[in-house]
């Protein structure tokens, strides 16, 4: 990962594997051990309120954070830039479930729910970048920190307008920096 002599593009096959990986794996991991993490903030909880910051805001920024860039650790021998296509790639195909199911079954307008199509995307990418250059916690944390100012002001209505949505475009201009870095030189 991020030495000289490696070439490894991705192609497309492999491009649309991540993209699917996004769904097919990380959101069934995402709700499996979100299921377990709700009923622990459930069972240690004093009020439903704790019980959903506890859940919203601690443990899902963890958990979809993790579940979003196991698919990259497997990934050996790839270039910076390839690593961060394919988390970008993961990420947006866990933004494009998560957006379907808050648009289709639960009725979010589909102007709320766009953002977070960018967000997983570029939170993603930055995990991977940290994974990359082999400082995947330091990275991990940035996006969970970023994930977790997105859902704890959501919890709150009208104040995602100033928190969440500078997380979504925090996140972006995190991840954006790292594309100029990874530009092929």
């Amino acid at each position: 990962m991020g030495q000289e002599g490696a070439s490894h593009r991705p192609g497309m096959r492999e491009k649309l594997f991540f993209l699917s990986s996004g769904i097919i794996i990380s959101v069934p991991l995402t709700l499996f051990l979100s299921s377990l993490s709700d009923y622990l903030c459930e069972l240690t909880a004093v009020s439903l309120i704790y019980a959903t910051i506890c859940a919203t805001a601690i443990f899902t920024p963890l958990i979809e954070e993790f579940a979003k860039a196991y698919p990259l650790f497997y990934r050996h021998g790839e270039t910076e830039r390839s690593l961060f296509t394919l988390g970008f790639l993961t990420g947006l195909g866990f933004g494009i479930s998560e957006f379907f199911l808050y648009v289709f079954s639960l009725g979010v307008p589909i102007p709320v729910r766009l953002p977070g199509l960018f967000f997983h995307a570029a939170s993603t990418s930055i995990v991977a970048y940290g994974i990359a250059t082999k400082q995947p916690l330091r990275f991990f944390l940035i996006a969970v920190l970023l994930h977790f100012t997105n859902n704890v002001t959501a919890l709150f209505g009208v104040l995602w307008l100033i928190g969440g949505l500078g997380a979504v475009l925090s996140s972006r201009a995190h991840s954006l920096p790292l594309v100029g870095v990874l530009a092929p030189r």
